[in-house]
């Protein structure tokens, strides 16, 4: 049976009562954090994963990746409706949604949305059914040495697109997340590391509790800093689109679906860029490029298909190379260890079933956006009606429980407050949070694949140089630092006779 005959079983297999009750609710709870401002998928997923410990793998897994795609889709509707992304991977879908929206028009953007959203799923659930099964084979050729520099290189490449402005502050970030990941016992002689004589600190620093600290704890000291956003009492306009509405922009979806799904693919990157590539390729192939930021409906279709496939793409590298795609996809990789599954090369071989399960819950998520999204735009306005002075306590209780939660152990709680006032000082000075993030889900994999990788060697650094995906990815690795180098960039504009 081929990939797609794969993908269709599951599909198939998961349409149980039980399981498509599931996707409803983790959906509708997923478009509901998107939707309000300052909540992230990021956050959703981490408090969610708290809250699904007990369960079992499959349920868990799947109520987690419906509550992402159902965040990353939710964020549209404050991007629309109030000129403030829900997620920041909603932040391009703004720039067209709420000039519509201002011109009477939002019921109708929302519904664009909506279908761009389904589509974009659609292309990168197909992508991720056929990529990773090639991917998975692949990536049975890399050691220790390949996995080092996979680490480095997913820093490094997150820290350069998320601060496109000052990718040296990518960079800081990112590896000061490489380094509070060796905080505790090493992983290969147990000999613990930054410790300084406390037992609890020999443990090592919970990823999910620093998580939930850098992206709820954060997001509520930053969203209370911010004057309060004014309540939606009308959006206007018809929700369902016309089919030719949509037939007529085909090109752009699939482009759209395509680019953000390839976007989500490369470490660390995430939703955000998936919209903004998408954006831009649709604004470079319009014959009225000056209509875009001004209320274009392309413009809104392709943020939003590319944002949504992202996901997918994001998922990719979590399930074939243990490495996240985004900020959201890093918690669901510690999900997935957490609840016993253990992604990475050898999982089409140990388990070559689950990829097309996962497959098939972003399939039926993304129906669940497209349904949940057209019948319920209207009675959902309510949500974006509940003062920020009242939820923002509930979610602080859920950060400190959740944290807890995990392992019973009060020094996660502290390690949760720690990372939130670490993660909103580091916001305000404009350092960007997923190459941090990415780090401390990376750091793990960098330290035990070089300690590995100096035993196999006998101390020397040769292989880590000299192996062809090694020498390529180290290559890569300098380049991406080189070139995010302003003054690297303008004597290479001076030698080929081009303004920098």
């Amino acid at each position: 049976m081929g990939a797609l005959g794969e993908l269709a079983a599951a599909i198939g297999h998961l349409a149980q009562p039980m399981s498509l009750f599931n996707v409803a609710w983790a959906t509708l709870l997923g478009m509901s954090v998107g939707m309000l401002p300052g909540l992230t998928a990021t956050l959703g997923i981490a408090l969610l994963t708290t809250l699904t410990f007990r369960m079992a793998a499959g349920d868990a897994i799947l109520i987690l990746i419906c509550m992402y795609v159902g965040a990353i889709y939710g964020g549209s509707r404050t991007a629309i409706l109030l000129n403030i992304p829900g997620t920041p991977a909603n932040a391009a879908s703004a720039l067209d949604g709420f000039p519509l929206a201002r011109a009477g028009r939002a019921g109708e953007a929302m519904g664009l949305a909506t279908f761009g959203s389904f589509f974009g799923g659609l292309v990168g659930t197909l992508m991720l059914a056929l990529i990773a099964p090639q991917l998975a084979e692949f990536g049975l050729r890399f050691q220790s040495f390949e996995f080092f520099w996979l680490a480095i290189f997913g820093v490094v490449i997150s820290g350069r697109l998320t601060a496109m402005n000052d990718p040296i502050k990518g960079w800081i970030a990112g590896f000061l997340g490489l380094f509070l990941a060796q905080v505790g016992q090493e992983g290969i002689h147990a000999y613990q590391r930054f410790a300084y004589g406390s037992v609890d600190l020999a443990g090592g620093l919970g990823l999910l509790p620093a998580l939930v600290g850098a992206f709820g704890f954060a997001e509520i000291l930053c969203v209370m800093r911010q004057p309060g956003y004014e309540t939606v009492r009308d959006m206007g306009g018809r929700v369902m689109p016309r089919i030719r509405d949509i037939a007529a922009r085909w090109w752009t979806i699939g482009r759209s679906g395509v680019l953000g799904t390839t976007m989500g693919i490369i470490p660390g990157v995430g939703e955000d860029m998936g919209a903004w590539v998408s954006y831009a390729a649709a604004r470079r192939a319009s014959r009225v490029p000056e209509t875009f930021g001004k209320g274009n409906t392309e413009g809104l279709i392709a943020a939003e298909t590319g944002n949504n496939a992202a996901v997918p793409g994001a998922i990719i590298p979590v399930l074939t190379l243990a490495v996240p795609g985004s900020a959201p996809a890093a918690v669901l990789l510690a999900a997935m260890f957490i609840h016993g599954v253990r992604p990475g090369p050898l999982i089409m071989i140990e388990s070559p079933s689950f990829v097309f399960e996962v497959a098939a819950m972003l399939f039926w998520a993304s129906v669940a956006i497209l349904i949940l999204g057209l019948l319920l735009t209207k009675p959902m306005l309510v949500v974006l009606r509940v003062p920020r002075e009242h939820l923002m306590p509930i979610i602080f209780v859920l950060c400190v429980v959740g944290s807890f939660a995990i392992a019973s152990r009060v020094f996660d709680v502290w390690v949760m407050l720690g990372f939130g006032i670490l993660g909103f000082a580091l916001r305000q000075m404009h350092y960007p949070m997923a190459p941090l993030v990415l780090g401390i889900v990376l750091g793990g994999i960098l330290d035990k694949n070089f300690r590995r990788g100096m035993v196999l060697s006998d101390g020397s650094l040769e292989p880590f140089v000299t192996r062809p995906i090694s020498a390529v990815l180290a290559a890569l690795t300098v380049i991406t630092i080189l070139w995010g180098l302003a003054p690297v960039r303008n004597t290479i504009a001076r030698l080929i006779g081009r303004p920098s």
